[in-house]
């Protein structure tokens, strides 16, 4: 059974700082791609960064230079890394995988940014 838990969500300055992590279980971690998309109110989810098993990595042009994904396989941990934060970052940021062909989400963390 595959389970995303996402963690590290909250209030934050724009400017400011925050670290999302993503525990996974269920799958061979090393070798899947993990994205972090977020979905803001009214709008579509969107991806927001992605990365290969091999480590290489893609992100939306609204946050390059600015976010940063990384994985630690020994953890079975995807992160993201935000600075600058904008208050059009503001967001639930979900978590994502694929197994099969199928698609699997985390519940999702909150971040808000204040401006």
């Amino acid at each position: 059974q595959v389970q995303l838990v996402e963690s590290g969500g909250g209030l934050v300055q724009a400017g400011g700082s925050l670290r999302l992590s993503c525990l996974a279980s269920g799958i061979i971690f090393r070798i899947n791609a993990m994205g972090w998309y977020r979905q803001a109110p009214g709008k579509q989810r969107e991806l927001v960064a992605r990365i290969t098993g091999g480590g290489s990595t893609m992100y939306a042009d609204s946050v390059k230079g600015r976010f940063t994904i990384s994985r630690d396989n020994a953890k079975n941990t995807v992160y993201l890394q935000m600075n600058s934060l904008k208050p059009e970052d503001t967001a639930v940021y979900y978590c994502n995988t694929g197994l099969y062909g199928a698609d699997y989400w985390g519940q999702g963390t909150q971040v808000t940014v204040s401006s």
